[in-house]
């Protein structure tokens, strides 16, 4: 090995995105990656979808397998926990399978350790049958228990020696659930309504504030709650959950206030945060979000050290400024961007949007920038919203259906800030040009003038998009008549 090895914490999507680039652009350095558990590579996103049975097996979800990565020239080591770095030294202490400890020298190192789900606001997380979903392990678990009793194993779950037999044989054990508790309304909580509702169950949602999606805005959430309450899914809006019950199991859901439900399986889905224990004890900063604080090229303020993903901020396009939003594709371009600089050949990690997509059952749910205009103003904007109802085809064409489009914008300068779609016809996909639109800073005015696509199958002739940004101009312009 040679004395420079570039050493990457995590074998997810920013870590292995890393190896991968730098090894493809530096063939002659060595790359070693540390994965404390047993899965690599692996589609997060997909995990409700296999839950519902849509997904068959695990090993579906995964985007290399790790004879992919070793292949590669790669040298993989799951089951390694890297345990404490030492960035005078430049050497990283990883706990091996056997539990012994070794040293491994870098030249370069990646912090790519993610993020964890939050548990701590709700007592009695721990209780066999509470539930997060934060990785294959979890997925598998929640899937066993809605199995009829012993019909999963490790091996019809597609997971085999990647998971641990006694956590499946234990939920494999259980009788199906009937009442399930999903406590957190957002992208993880609305999902897995739609993959529990799949299974048949009685489902309750509770969620802290008054709409589900917080993130998505009113003109979203008001349409997927009526979407939930249709497809039975009872929602218990601004009720706060203090903990989970039960002997030897989850058996109770209890509320502040005194409200209960007898439950027989429980997720928590109230948020994740990003995982920088690691970095406690070392000179590697923190930024406000509490996640580490990269540059534009994901340095940390320790040379040769470098984070990516999930546990690292990103520049906002619409603030400049450094935030935290963990999304799939930041992580995957951040990582493939640190690769590249390590090799030789400084590459920016890119610009964050907060773009998401969400599927509410036959809802489609898209949002980016900034919507809130509470933070809007945090940020130096007076905002301004606009929200339209429209077609998503020309209206004389089948299968077109209402589109609800809400574009913000900042008084002031005409430029726009964010914006939310939902719909059920391929309204998701629409956030895009939003999208693109505040990558290129551009106002609203120069939205409204897009030269977009028209054909009657696919489009209005006013986009939807284009019909939001006309309305907010107008009212832009009457703004600044006055």
């Amino acid at each position: 090995m040679t004395a420079d090895p570039f050493v990457v914490i995590g074998g997810d999507a920013a870590g292995l995105s890393a190896a991968s680039k730098c090894k493809r652009e530096a063939p002659d350095r060595d790359v070693v990656v540390f994965e404390k558990g047993r899965w690599v590579s692996y589609a997060h996103c997909g995990t409700p979808y296999f839950v519902k049975g849509e997904v068959e097996q695990l090993t579906d979800l995964l985007s290399l397998s790790p004879t992919e990565v070793d292949d590669r020239g790669i040298d993989l080591r799951r089951e390694h926990e890297v345990v404490d770095i030492d960035t005078d030294g430049r050497t990283v202490s990883v706990r091996a399978p056997d539990g012994d400890r070794v040293e491994q020298p870098y030249g370069d190192l990646l912090v790519a350790t993610g993020a964890h789900a939050l548990t701590a606001p709700v007592g009695g997380s721990d209780l066999p049958g509470a539930f997060s979903l934060h990785g294959l392990d979890d997925a598998a678990a929640i899937r066993a228990a809605l199995e009829p009793p012993g019909e999963a194993t490790p091996e019809s779950l597609g997971g085999g020696d990647y998971l641990d037999p006694a956590v499946i044989d234990r939920y494999a054990a259980w009788e199906p659930p009937e009442t399930v508790a999903i406590v957190g309304g957002g992208s993880v909580g609305v999902e897995m309504s739609e993959a529990f509702t799949a299974r048949g169950l009685d489902i309750h949602l509770f969620q802290r504030s008054g709409h589900v999606l917080d993130p998505f805005g009113e003109a979203v959430a008001e349409r997927v709650e009526t979407e939930l309450r249709e497809r039975g899914v009872a929602l218990h809006m601004e009720t706060e959950v203090e903990r989970l019950a039960g002997d030897d199991r989850v058996e109770r859901l209890e509320c502040a206030g005194g409200t209960a439900l007898d439950v027989d399986l429980a997720l928590v889905g109230v948020g994740v945060r990003p995982n920088v224990g690691l970095v406690a004890d070392t000179p590697v900063e923190l930024g406000e979000s509490g996640a580490v604080a990269v540059d534009d090229c994901g340095r940390t303020a320790v040379d040769g050290v470098y984070a990516a993903g999930d546990c690292a901020e990103a520049r906002h396009t619409v603030t400049g400024e450094f935030d935290w939003v963990p999304l799939g594709l930041t992580a995957n371009r951040a990582g493939r961007a640190v690769g590249q600089t390590v090799a030789g050949d400084p590459k920016p990690t890119g610009d964050i949007a907060g773009t998401a997509v969400v599927k509410a059952f036959d809802q489609e749910c898209g949002r980016v920038g900034i919507v809130d205009h509470e933070r809007a103003r945090q940020a130096g904007f007076d905002p301004v919203t606009e929200t339209i109802t429209t077609a998503s085809r020309s209206g004389y064409y089948p299968g077109a259906a209402e589109i609800v489009v809400s574009l913000t914008a900042d008084r002031e300068s005409g430029r726009l800030l964010g914006g939310t779609i939902v719909g059920t016809d391929r309204a998701a996909v629409r956030i895009d040009t939003v999208a693109t639109a505040l990558e290129g800073d551009m106002t609203v005015d120069e939205v409204e003038n897009l030269d977009l696509a028209y054909a009657p199958p696919f489009s209005p002739v006013w986009d939807p998009v284009l019909t939001a940004a006309k309305v907010l101009n107008g009212s832009l312009e009457e703004t600044a008549g006055n």
